[in-house]
């Protein structure tokens, strides 16, 4: 088993809570950087607490929301509000590579943390800090949670089956992508640290993720003074794109070159008239779905994929969570990863994404370590830090 990854002898201070910090972190951790987690003494991470669903003994519950962002990493639990706890804060700074926080600006400077004194404590540390709205201009004192941010950057407006139907994503996708860009920022960081011997502070939000992943939505505003908006499960700017229904449930199909185009008319005796180029399916869309749909609505799902699969269109169905765990291509890219829980035991959780290979073999990192218990690690972390257990300053 491999417990080696690209990151291994780097260590990350992980004083972040709910997801997007902890989902940086835990990429971080994935590929092999020791990431310390400072929880509260009282509860720890607030999405300990988060359910149902839990999982485990009723006297012993374990969030699976904390299980998901929290894997490869120990536990400490500090009071930084105390002398004590502020100290050991202090001195794992010194011996740390990065520290990674998501209060609200100004948090960190009021705790004694402020910029210059992370500097003098580590002029080799790079410092990610997560926020809602950013961590200045008019709004950056606002608390920035995933749905909120959805709606304000413009997500929502974009997402459901109509402009009066505005729809979050089914994942705090705001979260997962702040502490995605986040990392990313961490590394680059790191890497020109490698030159210059000097960290420096990354900073990210939630609003910057979002609107960062506008793509072609944005342009569309910013360059053809167009406003997007939800039109269900069908692509903007590309036609046919999107999901149709087949006698028994749903095929998803893409036909982004005329190419395609031909195929999917050629295999299912579709009219051309009207719809020749990509603009004009485009701009009749609504016709087009029927056209298709009393087609495929002739046909079982299987048999649609058959013939879909002849014709060398990119089609799929749509999967619950159950079946895409279980689907044996999900199994083979490691997306599904077993750990052993000290409480759970035996469990599966959702994988790390990256694989990594030489010239000869991977050398992705094999062995995982589980969500840690709150404080968990304390006595190890202490004997790196050259402390003793009756210091008491975790509070």
């Amino acid at each position: 088993m491999n417990t080696i990854g690209p990151l291994t002898g780097y260590t990350v201070i992980d004083l972040s809570r709910a997801l997007a910090g902890p989902h940086a972190t835990m990429m971080l951790a994935d590929l092999g950087a020791r990431v310390i987690k400072v929880e509260n003494p009282r509860g720890g991470d607030d999405t300990r607490g988060w359910g149902p669903p839990f999982a485990g003994p009723e006297d012993d519950r374990q969030s699976t929301y904390f299980l998901s962002c929290n894997r490869n990493k120990q536990s400490i639990a500090l009071d930084l509000k105390t002398a004590e706890g502020a100290a050991t804060l202090a001195d794992m700074v010194q011996k740390a590579d990065v520290l990674v926080e998501n209060f609200r600006p100004g948090v960190l400077d009021r705790m004694g943390f402020d910029a210059a004194r992370l500097k003098e404590l580590n002029p080799a540390l790079v410092v990610l800090s997560i926020s809602g709205f950013g961590h200045d201009g008019p709004e950056a004192w606002r608390s920035g949670y995933d749905q909120i941010l959805q709606g304000e950057a413009g997500l929502m407006s974009l997402t459901g089956a109509g402009p009066t139907d505005p729809q979050k994503v089914g994942v705090p996708i705001g979260d997962l992508l702040a502490g995605m860009y986040g990392s990313y920022g961490v590394l680059a960081a790191l890497l020109e640290r490698e030159r210059t011997g000097r960290g420096q502070h990354v900073r990210t939000s939630l609003l910057a993720a979002i609107v960062g992943v506008h793509a072609f939505q944005g342009t569309r505003q910013t360059v053809a003074g167009q406003v997007p908006q939800a039109q269900g499960n069908h692509h903007p700017s590309i036609a046919p794109y999107g999901l149709f229904r087949s006698a028994d449930g749903f095929v998803q199909i893409s036909v982004g070159s005329p190419k395609l185009w031909s195929a999917l008319v050629e295999k299912f005796e579709l009219p051309t008239e009207g719809f020749e180029t990509n603009e004009q399916r485009v701009n009749r869309r609504d016709e087009l779905i029927t056209v298709i749909e009393k087609k495929f609505n002739q046909l079982p799902t299987e048999v649609l994929l058959e013939k879909l699969g002849q014709a060398g269109i990119p089609a799929g169905i749509v999967r619950n969570l159950e079946e895409v765990y279980q689907w044996e291509q999900v199994q083979s890219q490691h997306l599904a990863m077993q750990v052993r829980h000290p409480v759970l035991g035996e469990i599966t959780l959702p994988g790390a994404p990256l694989r990594f290979f030489d010239e000869v073999q991977e050398v992705t990192r094999t062995e995982h370590a589980p969500p840690p218990l709150l404080n968990q690690d304390e006595a190890a972390i202490r004997q790196w830090l050259g402390q003793n257990m009756n210091q008491g300053a975790w509070g």
